[in-house]
């Protein structure tokens, strides 16, 4: 893969790491994230876009099919990223979705689930509970499956460091939380001190009680808790995504500040609404539409316009 140069012949790079469940094949899979990227940059900076499309830096983490042993159809993703990339404005109903009271209701229930675990079972959506399984194989490790899965992701790390490289690492979902575990390991195991320039997380369920007891951090007691190579950290949460239940990280996260590990950590949570649609209907968690979103397009592009 080329390497992005900007005019000072700084390397750039962004390194995209997807949530959970069975993904298409890796190039299909990225090509229609880095798709969606553009198209959302090309709507703040038509010439930024043209010039991340050119540099061709955006690599993908293709974990998921080492962790579910399966993949996707990508024909049944496509005709929906196509759809959301030619919409030129949206549907008021997107927005009055994530503010009917079932859904308040629904949210209020997951809170309750995330303070009082035994509540967990009682949760109506099949699909939170498979989230919730999903997540339990990785914090329990089974079978060795997040350390590998996490050693997928280091090894772009690694080498981005050795070469010093700006990275721009962007987690998703689930994926925020293996970018998390694997920079501190990087960090504390392998004393890699700098790392990453911009951690941009989306629809990213580390603000959860639940996901923060288990983090390699908070449960190994020989080392500290935070990793301390990242520069910055820019977390965003569209308004309804129940996956990003507690959609501010800077007060879980502050004493990375407070202790010199990181420059500063902020949150984009208002406003902010993903208007992703395929045949289950509004889906505002999905990856897709969150890289179109204004707000990440921006945190991207002023991230690559920084000298």
């Amino acid at each position: 893969m080329r390497h992005c140069r900007d005019k000072r012949r700084t390397l750039k790079k962004i390194i995209y790491v997807p949530g959970k469940n069975p993904k298409p094949p890796a190039a299909l899979h990225r090509e229609q994230l880095f798709r969606c990227l553009l198209h959302g940059v090309s709507k703040i900076n038509a010439g930024l876009a043209q010039e991340i499309k050119s540099a061709d830096c955006f690599s993908l983490v293709a974990w998921n099919h080492h962790f579910y042993g399966t993949e996707r159809d990508i024909n049944s993703i496509t005709p929906w990223v196509d759809k959301l990339l030619s919409q030129q404005s949206y549907p008021d109903s997107d927005i009055d979705a994530v503010r009917a009271v079932r859904y308040r209701a629904i949210r209020m229930l997951y809170q309750l689930g995330d303070m009082l675990p035994w509540l967990i079972p009682a949760i109506p959506d099949e699909r939170i509970k498979s989230s919730i399984h999903d997540s339990e194989l990785y914090f329990r490790n089974l079978g060795n499956i997040a350390s590998s899965v996490r050693d997928i992701h280091k090894q772009p790390l690694r080498e981005a460091a050795d070469r010093g490289d700006k990275v721009l690492l962007i987690g998703h979902s689930m994926g925020s939380v293996i970018a998390y575990d694997s920079l501190w390991e990087l960090h504390h195991l392998e004393n890699i001190k700098h790392c990453v320039d911009c951690l941009l997380t989306i629809g990213s369920p580390l603000g959860m009680n639940y996901v923060q007891r288990r983090l390699l951090g908070l449960r190994n007691k020989q080392h500290p808790a935070y990793p301390c190579n990242i520069r910055t950290w820019v977390n965003i949460a569209a308004r309804g995504d129940l996956v990003a239940l507690d959609p501010s990280l800077s007060n879980d996260f502050g004493k990375m500040v407070d202790q010199n590990c990181i420059e500063r950590i902020s949150d984009q949570c208002s406003g902010i609404y993903n208007h992703y649609r395929d045949e289950k209907g509004l889906n505002v968690h999905k990856s897709y539409g969150y890289l179109v979103n204004p707000a990440v397009a921006q945190t991207i592009a002023d991230w690559w316009s920084e000298t």
